[in-house]
């Protein structure tokens, strides 16, 4: 809005702006993932999955589990990779000149929550053997 605003009035473009919401975004995304994972509130699809034995939501569930653990402790890995490269590379962002890994460093870092918290609800699903819905 800021940089609406400033272009209308002074045309003149705050370039920092940019960098700023679109780094943020990044970050508000991994946050609001790791916490819809520890409510349980994910968007699920569950119609061919109620229809389904005990036996076939169990495989479902074991399946989806492990794929999205895979998933996360990809890209932790790979978010590591990316922001050791950085830090090793000393690079920094064109608007602020700020180390560009603290703009990449939510990746890694929110992908490992993730997974924890993958990992606890499947935990807590197989103890109550409650395979009636999703996460």
């Amino acid at each position: 809005f800021a940089n609406v605003v400033t272009r209308y009035f002074i045309f003149y473009a705050l370039a920092f702006t940019e960098e700023v919401t679109i780094n943020l975004f990044v970050w508000l995304v991994m946050l609001g993932t790791a916490i819809a994972f520890k409510k349980g509130a994910n968007l699920s699809m569950t119609f061919v999955y109620d229809k389904l034995p005990a036996r076939g939501r169990k495989l479902c569930f074991f399946s989806s589990t492990a794929l999205s653990l895979a998933f996360f402790a990809l890209l932790a890995y790979l978010g590591y990779v990316q922001v050791s490269d950085e830090i090793a590379l000393s690079v920094t962002s064109p608007s602020l000149a700020l180390p560009v890994w603290w703009y990449t460093i939510s990746l890694p870092v929110f992908s490992a929550l993730i997974f924890i918290r993958i990992l606890q609800a499947a935990i807590e699903t197989v103890r109550s053997d409650g395979f009636q819905g999703g996460y």
